[in-house]
């Protein structure tokens, strides 16, 4: 038993976030947070926005000052990383091979990039979007007037090449369903990025699916399966991420989507949470455990986690929420969206402010809010509220945002 150190593995959002609230919320004792890249843990969202597009610097992208964790008695440890969880002995194993013990532990392993399998996929000139590093390996490759392929037309893909167009790279979006955001929006949402990207100059292949990357000592063509081919300086690849929960697992706790955790973020072992992308959690706006790859929910994750590891079980029942930039677009996204019946519309497409609302039942599940503040401040309240809504009212553009808020009953 070793008493009063809570190690948190993975310098994530989440990581970082955890050992702050840990202290906020009285944990005495020491505090370890390890992570494996040598950044003290930084904001990922930027990376495929303002980094990859040079608006923002590597200090910027921190979630907080290095020595800030070391105000808070936080021992930061980077560029290590955990290779194993010896729950019998309380330990876990650095690939040093030195040992740590520990009474509590947190886990914010994060997640990586879904890799592509195709003949090329390790050509020089094929990347992926997931770390600063990546972002350092991309700018390397971008030349103004030169040819960038992104595969997969989901939010990194479509945040990707907004930025490379910024920084005038001929972009193609090759998507192999038949329209963008395909798996998270409704077909108007999807049409309008469509179109606004294409206004934008960007060329996007839908119904497309890549076949094979071919090129000398670096990638030079796409080939796709039905006989498309489009030349390519750089290849960006956005097709998902895959949870890091092999630590978890090795160490026996249960594993599905994510390491599997309760409303409290309590792992199958008492003194273990999870939180962040790597957890699988309840959550009362989803009809099942759930997986979200969003900085909003870990930040409420870690609040929680802190509060379960200081003896205070606190569930996670926020409202989870997204967020989207490119270009001038501010998306702002409450809610989820599964298993809707009805989308509304609120304001005219065309004019890159509009909402669509996600009804199942008369019910507000989930609003996408493309430059629309106040609309995304009611959603959140509608949807925590829950009950019917007025479908015609949500629709209503003479009907003010506040006024969506008075209560039908009354």
């Amino acid at each position: 038993m070793h008493s009063d150190h809570a190690i948190i593995i993975g310098a994530s959002h989440a990581g970082a976030q955890l050992a702050t609230a840990l202290r906020q919320q009285g944990w005495g004792g020491a505090i370890t947070l390890i992570g494996d890249e040598p950044s003290p843990p930084y904001q990922r969202p930027p990376l495929s926005k303002e980094y990859l597009a040079g608006k923002r610097d590597a200090e910027h992208l921190l979630i907080r000052p290095a020595e800030l964790y070391a105000k808070h008695d936080i021992q930061l440890r980077t560029g290590c990383r955990v290779i194993a969880i010896d729950r019998a002995a309380r330990e876990v194993e650095l690939g040093s091979g030195e040992r740590l013990g520990y009474s509590k532990l947190g886990l914010c392993t994060g997640a990586r990039v879904r890799p592509i399998e195709v003949p090329g996929a390790g050509l020089e000139g094929v990347c992926y979007l997931r770390t600063r590093a990546d972002v350092e390996r991309i700018r390397q490759r971008v030349t103004p007037g030169g040819k960038a392929v992104i595969v997969g037309g989901g939010y990194i893909g479509l945040e990707t090449a907004a930025s490379l167009r910024q920084l005038g790279m001929q972009v193609w979006v090759l998507e192999m369903m038949g329209r963008v955001l395909a798996r998270v929006t409704a077909p108007p949402v999807s049409d309008f990025y469509r179109r606004y990207h294409e206004q934008q100059g960007v060329n996007l292949e839908l119904n497309c699916q890549v076949q094979a990357f071919e090129g000398g000592a670096r990638v030079e063509r796409v080939q796709c399966l039905d006989g498309r081919c489009f030349d390519a300086d750089l290849v960006v690849v956005g097709i998902g991420v895959i949870p890091n929960q092999e630590l978890a697992s090795e160490t026996g706790l249960e594993v599905a989507n994510g390491v599997v955790v309760d409303a409290c973020g309590q792992t199958s072992d008492p003194d273990i949470v999870a939180l962040g992308d790597c957890c699988q959690q309840p959550n009362p706006y989803a009809a099942a455990p759930i997986r979200l790859e969003s900085v909003p929910s870990a930040m409420e994750q870690a609040r929680c986690a802190a509060a379960t590891l200081c003896g205070h079980p606190t569930p996670n029942t926020s409202l989870p929420w997204f967020w989207s930039d490119q270009y001038d677009l501010k998306l702002q996204i409450a809610g989820l969206n599964s298993h809707y019946d009805q989308v509304v519309l609120r304001g005219d497409p065309d004019s890159a402010s509009f909402v669509a609302w996600y009804l199942k039942q008369g019910k507000l599940l989930a609003a996408d809010c493309i430059n629309r503040p106040k609309e995304f401040m009611v959603a959140k309240q509608l949807i925590g509220r829950g009950g019917e809504v007025d479908a015609e009212q949500l629709a209503d553009e003479q009907v003010a945002p506040k006024a969506l808020l008075a209560d039908p009953t009354q």
